[in-house]
């Protein structure tokens, strides 16, 4: 059976690593810079709520982020940190009603997200058939990473986790290794330069997009079966009729970003954007 014709791989256990904005005090709103571009229509200091964010933490331009000047709000994803934050690591406590706290709180917020999207990427390489070989590892480095998850929000603020983080990289880059070699012709692209490139007739199937910069790349109907795309750039990349269904590494913020269609092929656990055309 070639790469191409084999069955996705089942769907892996994300439990926890979805967004639940209403759950959440709307710490991506105020947390994190924002710098005018084409992602967002003003600058923002960190640590500062978003002039569109009103008492409630709603986003009182939400059903119009992308006419408004805000397509990087609308893709963003903190893969359920900010509800754990908000929920469990500070025990209901505000930034708004307690200042003191707010500070602290954010940086326990930026580590917690690292966490969670680590942990979306190993349940990813864990359900690889390919990578068979390191499950047992992958398996002890999710047990961990959601260890470090779960402690207290001082810890969490601290981040004291670089070396882990380092750790879990080499392992996703062995796995990778493993999952690609099922494409064992699939071109070395790490890192490359590919804004707006026409690849539509590129075979990329196994390939290493690892932090590829494919920002309004065209990609329509192209294969990206056993491709890692961990960290890949695709802002307003066309994925219309795309196979991404056995792509390694893929998240939901990258496809938030892309344009695609109802033919494009997605793993199991993604949800097909609403601007997408022929989306529901």
């Amino acid at each position: 059976m070639s790469a191409r014709d084999a069955a996705p791989r089942p769907a892996a256990t994300r439990s926890g690593l979805r967004a639940d904005c209403a759950r959440c005090q709307a710490l991506c709103c105020v947390a994190p810079a924002l710098t005018a571009s084409a992602d967002f229509a003003i600058d923002k200091a960190a640590g500062v709520p978003c002039p569109h964010l009103d008492a409630d933490c709603s986003c009182t331009i939400h059903a119009r982020l992308r006419e408004r000047g805000f397509p990087g709000c609308a893709t963003y994803d903190c893969f359920g940190a900010g509800q754990r934050i908000c929920a469990g690591s500070f025990r209901c406590r505000s930034w708004r009603a307690e200042p003191d706290v707010a500070a602290q709180m954010f940086a326990a917020f930026a580590e917690l997200r690292r966490l969670h999207e680590l942990l979306w990427y190993l349940e990813d390489a864990i359900g690889c058939e390919e990578a068979a070989s390191l499950r047992a590892r992958l398996v002890a480095m999710r047990a961990l990473t959601g260890q470090l998850a779960g402690a207290g929000g001082d810890e969490l603020a601290a981040g004291r986790n670089e070396q882990h983080h380092r750790d879990a990289d080499r392992l996703l880059r062995a796995a990778s290794e493993l999952v690609r070699s099922a494409a064992p012709d699939g071109p070395a692209l790490a890192g490359c330069d590919l804004i707006e490139a026409d690849l539509r007739d590129a075979d990329l199937r196994g390939a290493d997009l690892h932090g590829a910069y494919l920002l309004g790349a065209d990609l329509r109907k192209v294969d990206l079966g056993h491709a890692d795309v961990m960290g890949a750039d695709l802002r307003a990349a066309d994925l219309r009729g795309a196979r991404l269904e056995r792509a390694l590494y893929v998240t939901q913020p990258q496809i938030n970003a892309a344009h695609g269609d109802a033919a494009t092929r997605l793993p199991p656990w993604l949800t097909r954007p609403t601007h997408w055309t022929g989306a529901p």
